[in-house]
């Protein structure tokens, strides 16, 4: 063998060799998260192979340092366009660091070049919808096409089918994809909110307990399930639940409003009560709906004075409130002794609400105004003992 060719090919084979070391002991150094100790050794290797620069952006992406990696993954690209793996992950990066049109370009001219490729346009789809672009969701619809059980584009078009109000559809997308991933929490998520938006309660408390036994309770997920026992009338679970929904947000006055009722409906007034008060502590807009729940409980609590203070509260709030208005008549009537300020506060009511209330109720205060009349009449037709 020529001895000069004979060099040659032990310099070719050596700096091979030499590549070859500093790409293991990167991959080594980067398995185990040391990314600047895997750059440096990167960065001494004497050649700028494809190997090396693809490394070598790997990562910098990782060690925080984007533009050090779009400008490698940049360089290999030039050098060799048809890397469509390697254009990929540029076009990502690209939109990871907010440069929407130039990765909308590359991913256009993907999906131009290889239309029957779902991931291509599942990803321009998602570089779409970062620039508000409707064309979004057509993308996600063709990637469902092309691929009927595409996870994410499935949950993409789902949720904006609940959003939507087109239930039917969130529903069978979301089972479409269930189909292959019975634990996407997503897809879960979407498919118990399309039962519970359609009343299907019991389905809507399956899926949901389905996503809490994954771990992955939430105040709305436990807020709805309250909500969908409550429709079901099994109070406990319900109660629960709406307890549940506190162990991440405890001010929040609807779920104590709830709590509040539900006690009420099982007769345990006292825990009624503190969640109540509790309701009108953290609202902080008109309180009529609590003040007359809080009422209702002191009623049934036989607490008449407390009761009337907050029927008062409640017509305060909102003069318009016909329940709490007749309400506090009835607490009147069995607080107060005198028989003309019992029969004023349901003469008041009757007055406010005769063209618009209740015919119901109507009818039970103008009796008991009828009936208050007739002892007053009685009193004063009375022989003076005296």
């Amino acid at each position: 063998m020529n001895k000069f060719l004979f060099l040659f090919i032990l310099f070719i084979a050596t700096k091979a060799g030499a590549q070859t070391s500093a790409l293991a002991i990167a991959d080594s150094l980067y398995a185990v998260g040391n990314y600047s100790e895997a750059i440096e050794e990167l960065e001494k290797s004497e050649t700028r192979s494809d190997p090396v620069l693809l490394k070598l952006a790997q990562a910098q992406k990782a060690n925080g340092n984007p533009a050090a990696a779009l400008e490698n993954y940049k360089t290999v690209l030039e050098q060799n366009p048809e890397r469509i793996l390697t254009a990929v992950e540029y076009a990502k990066l690209l939109a990871n660091t907010g440069k929407l049109k130039e990765a909308d370009s590359i991913f256009k001219q993907l999906v131009n070049k290889y239309p029957m490729n779902a991931n291509f346009h599942y990803q321009l789809g998602l570089v779409r919808e970062e620039q508000k672009d409707s064309t979004a969701m057509t993308h996600y619809n063709i990637t469902i096409l092309l691929q009927k059980n595409h996870q994410q584009a499935l949950g993409k078009v789902a949720k904006r089918a609940l959003v939507s109000g087109k239930l039917m559809e969130a529903e069978r997308l979301s089972k479409q994809g269930l189909e292959t991933n019975p634990s996407n929490r997503t897809l879960l998520s979407i498919l118990a909110q399309a039962y519970y938006f359609q009343k299907e309660y019991q389905l809507a408390i399956d899926e949901f307990e389905k996503l809490v036994d994954l771990g992955a309770g939430s105040e709305l997920i436990h807020t709805r399930l309250g909500t969908s026992y409550y429709h079901l009338k099994n109070y406990d679970k319900a109660i629960f639940n709406f307890n549940a929904a506190l162990d991440y947000e405890d001010q929040n006055h609807a779920t104590h409003y709830s709590l509040g009722k539900l006690y009420a409906l099982k007769g345990e007034y006292k825990n009624s009560e503190g969640h109540l008060l509790q309701a009108i502590i953290f609202k902080s807009v008109i309180l009529d709906e609590e003040f007359t729940s809080l009422g209702l409980t002191y009623k049934h609590m036989e607490k008449p004075k407390e009761a009337l203070n907050y029927f008062n509260k409640a017509i305060k709030e909102n003069p318009d409130n016909e329940r709490a208005m007749f309400e506090r008549a009835i607490a009147a009537d069995s607080y107060f002794e005198d028989l003309e300020t019992k029969m004023n506060y349901y003469q008041a009511y009757v007055d406010k609400f005769r063209e618009t209330g209740s015919r119901n109720l109507l009818l039970l205060a103008q009796r008991r105004v009828k009936d208050i009349r007739e002892e007053l009449h009685m009193q004063a037709s009375a022989p003076d003992e005296n």
